[in-house]
C-alpha cells in the first residue's frame, strides 16, 4: 500500500456474504470482497511502544469502490461500549486517498450526520454514535483511525437492524431502512479542524500517537464535553 510505509499484516476481510445481514437488498446475487481491515499499525518498535502507552490503536481501512446490487459499498457499522466513567468510547478517523461518507447516527436516533470527507480530512465520532463508511467514488476509500485499544466493538444493533438508519444507493439517494420506525431526518456536516486538541488537515493523524491528548480523548472522552458540542454543531 503507497500510502503506508511500514510493515502491513495479513488484512481482515469482509466479503459479501459478511456483509449480507447489513445491505439493503441481502438477497441479491452477488460475492467477493468489499474492505480490507489493517489493524494495530505501528511504522517502528518505538511507535509501537508509544501507541501501547496510550493504550490507543492506528488501523488502516480501504473500501473497494463499486456498489453491491444497487447500493455503495460500506462498512458494516458498529457501536462502542462506554469506559469506566460510563462515557462511550470515541474515534477518530483520516481519508487517505478517495472520498468518503461518514454516516453517524445517536444511539436512540434522534440525530443523524452525513459528513463527506477528502483526502486530508478528519471525522470525529462522538460518544454514543454508531458509525458506518461508505465508498461514494469510482476509486478506492483509504482511512486511516485512532481508537482505544480497550475495548471490542459493538455490531449486534446495525445487524439486527439491517444496517444504518439510511442506505446510500449507487444513484446518490439516501433511502431510510425499512426497520427503523423512528429516526432523525439526515443533515449535513462538514468536516472541520480541531486545533485545541492537535486534530487539523495539515497534520497526519499518525503524527500524533505519542501525543497525551490523543490518548486522553480517545480513553477519557468526558473529558472533552465542549469538542464533542462543537464536533456536532452546524
Amino acid at each position: 500500500m503507497d500510502i503506508w510505509n511500514g510493515t502491513l499484516p495479513d488484512p481482515d476481510l469482509r466479503t459479501v456474504d459478511d456483509m449480507r445481514m447489513v445491505l439493503a437488498n441481502p438477497s441479491c446475487d452477488a460475492s467477493g470482497p468489499l474492505y480490507y481491515m489493517y489493524r494495530d499499525l505501528a511504522m517502528n518498535d518505538e511507535d509501537r511502544a508509544l501507541l501501547r502507552a496510550g493504550q490507543i490503536r492506528y488501523d488502516i481501512t480501504m473500501i473497494t469502490p463499486g456498489s453491491v446490487c444497487g447500493e455503495f459499498i460500506k462498512t458494516k457499522g458498529h457501536h462502542h461500549p462506554p469506559n469506566d466513567a460510563g462515557i462511550p468510547y470515541p474515534e477518530a478517523y483520516e481519508v487517505l486517498s478517495g472520498r468518503g461518507h461518514f454516516l453517524l447516527q445517536a444511539s436512540d436516533l434522534t440525530d443523524v450526520v452525513l459528513h463527506p470527507a477528502i483526502k486530508g480530512d478528519k471525522i470525529l465520532i462522538p460518544p454514543g454514535f454508531g458509525h458506518v463508511t461508505i465508498n461514494p467514488g469510482n476509486d478506492p476509500l483509504v482511512m486511516a483511525n485512532i481508537v482505544s485499544d480497550t475495548f471490542s466493538s459493538d455490531y449486534a444493533f446495525f445487524e439486527a437492524y439491517r444496517g444504518a438508519a439510511y442506505y446510500e444507493m449507487d444513484d446518490g439517494r439516501f433511502v431510510k431502512n425499512p426497520l427503523y420506525t423512528r429516526v432523525a431526518d439526515l443533515r449535513l456536516l462538514e468536516a472541520v479542524d480541531h486545533p485545541e486538541i492537535g486534530i487539523v488537515r495539515k497534520e497526519p493523524l499518525y503524527s500524533l500517537i505519542g501525543d497525551q491528548t490523543i490518548a486522553d480523548l480517545m480513553n477519557r472522552p468526558e473529558q472533552f464535553t465542549a469538542t464533542w458540542d462543537q464536533c456536532l454543531r452546524d
